[in-house]
């Protein structure tokens, strides 16, 4: 009988033990996230220094922003998505860090669509417009109006369930389920779809507010990770509403009263710390 328990007890830590390596991998790979992320925060931070010009900072060559867009968002979304990867790793059967890494490039893949997308509106609006969108014209009024409306759509329908997939991936991730690293290419694709619904009218405020500004970046990020973690969202959105709300009346009218902001013309307020 004791020889019976002795075995069946080993057995027992035997079965553990490939869940607690499983659980050591997923451990080490939202580790990974975070210090690629922290990579992004550093390498933007460094290179951003003396670039922010305000709001509607000119985003230079196509190539030059794309490149600096993707670290950016690596910078920000990978903190708030590492959950979903986590959860991605754990349910695929192959425990290759190779799926989780092709989910992770379908996930950003989709939003460097996003800021290619970004580049030719800014770029196609001041071809139409001329000068129309400066600063002293209508610049400042478009960047007000710009970020009431990120304020106003925080409160919509599209947003709420954008924000519920992101929140809670699981019924998303079987419903889409791919094998392979192909699959997990589409399938990071399609979270980041999902993902540029939620978000996309905070980085519209981004770029109203200063895109070159790495702490507007970190108010942005700040905020996405907060809704995409915290419990009670109503609450978290709500408040992301209320402070975008604020930001966007005083752009129309006394921009200056921002902390932290630049203005167009080069003189810029006290930090936001």
């Amino acid at each position: 009988m004791l020889t019976v328990a002795t075995s069946e007890r080993s057995s027992g830590h035997d079965g553990l033990a490939p869940a607690y390596a499983a659980a050591r991998g997923r451990f080490g790979l939202v580790l990974t996230l975070f210090a690629v992320a922290g990579a992004g925060w550093w390498w933007t931070a460094r290179e951003m220094v003396g670039m922010d010009a305000g709001p509607w900072t000119a985003l230079g060559s196509i190539g030059w922003f794309a490149g600096v867009w993707v670290v950016m968002m690596a910078a920000m979304m990978l903190p708030a998505v590492a959950p979903t990867i986590a959860l991605y790793a754990r349910m695929t059967r192959q425990r290759s860090p190779l799926l989780s890494l092709s989910f992770t490039a379908g996930y950003l893949i989709i939003w460097a669509i996003a800021g290619v997308v970004a580049f030719a509106v800014s770029k196609m609006a001041g071809w139409m417009s001329g000068n129309l969108v400066g600063w002293d014209h209508a610049g400042r009024y478009l960047a007000g109006a710009t970020v009431v409306a990120a304020a106003v759509y925080q409160l919509t329908p599209l947003k709420d369930a954008c924000l519920g997939k992101c929140r809670s991936p699981l019924g998303l991730l079987l419903g889409s389920w791919r094998d392979g690293p192909a699959g997990a290419v589409r399938m990071g694709a399609k979270n980041g779809a999902w993902c540029v619904g939620c978000c996309w009218a905070l980085m519209a405020a981004l770029f109203a507010l200063g895109v070159m500004s790495v702490e507007w970046m970190a108010l942005v990020a700040g905020l996405i990770t907060m809704e995409k973690t915290l419990p009670m969202p109503r609450i978290t959105t709500y408040g992301t509403a209320a402070l975008l709300m604020v930001l966007g009346l005083l752009l129309l009218v006394d921009p200056g009263a921002i902390p932290g902001i630049t203005l167009p013309h080069g003189h810029q307020m006290g930090s936001m710390s």
